[in-house]
């Protein structure tokens, strides 16, 4: 995944849930972690990164 897929699933996520898209995002990591997928599981990963980063920053919006 790309840096821009990273970031467009990490806002897309953040305006729908808000502060709880980190949580939505820890879920879908363990489902494909579930389903042995590394390549999905590595795109949760920084997505969840990316929010956590973004939510000390400041709105991602």
């Amino acid at each position: 995944m790309t840096d821009s897929a990273v970031r467009t699933t990490a806002t897309q996520l953040f305006a729908q849930y808000g502060e709880d898209a980190v949580v939505i995002a820890t879920l879908r990591a363990a489902e494909v972690a579930a389903l042995g997928d590394a390549d999905a599981l590595q795109h949760w990963d920084d997505v969840i990164a990316y929010l956590e980063k973004g939510v000390e920053n400041g709105p991602l919006n």
